[in-house]
């Protein structure tokens, strides 16, 4: 019953009231990165979501388009600003989500939503990540986020999808709160953000 009617009805509850409250915040933080840049402040990108349907994810904006000699865009390591890793260590850049969850295109918890490209290097076990609604934050992020590998990632990501439960959701938001206060697990060890994934690592 949770799964499949009370967890959306959660997601668009709280999501609603969760913009009503943070908009007044927000809009200065978004000004904020709009004069620095002179871009949109706001980041989209294609992401599957449920069933592997596309959509587009909205984050805040955290890096430049900085590019090299030849026009290739630089690292994100050389591209992220010092507000950027602000807004990530306090996971502030994730707020814009709450508009696709009450879309319905994610759930406030669930698998991070990762890229279209990656779809094809899938295998059966992996593409079982996609039987329920991306989240803002999962299982994976709680145990590890940026810093485990990606088969540990799916596994969990897996494991969320056969423990979905109002109990397992609330353990993940509390832990997510604990988890942004103590700036854990944020990045991993090499890279600003997760190295790609190649169907193999």
């Amino acid at each position: 019953m949770y799964k499949c009617f009370f967890k959306r009805l959660t997601d668009i509850g709280i999501s609603f009231g969760g913009l009503l409250i943070v908009s007044p915040f927000i809009a200065p933080i978004l000004l904020f990165v709009y004069l620095k840049t002179k871009e949109n402040p706001f980041f989209t990108q294609k992401r599957p979501g449920l069933n592997e349907k596309i959509f587009t994810l909205i984050k805040m904006r955290t890096m430049v388009n900085t590019c090299d000699s030849e026009g290739n865009l630089l690292p994100d390591k050389d591209r992220i600003t010092r507000w950027g890793k602000f807004l990530r260590e306090t996971s502030i850049d994730e707020i814009p989500q709450l508009i696709n969850v009450l879309k319905g295109d994610m759930s406030l918890i669930g698998p991070r939503p990762l890229l279209p490209e990656y779809l094809p290097l899938y295998s059966d076990f992996h593409k079982r990540r996609h039987l329920v609604r991306p989240g803002i934050t999962g299982w994976a992020q709680i145990n590890g986020r940026n810093s485990i590998s990606w088969q540990q990632k799916f596994d969990l990501d897996v494991w969320y999808v056969d423990h979905v439960s109002f109990k397992t959701d609330l353990r993940i938001f509390l832990q997510t709160l604990k988890k942004i206060i103590k700036k854990e697990n944020i990045n991993s060890s090499a890279e600003v953000t997760m190295p790609r994934f190649d169907g193999t690592n």
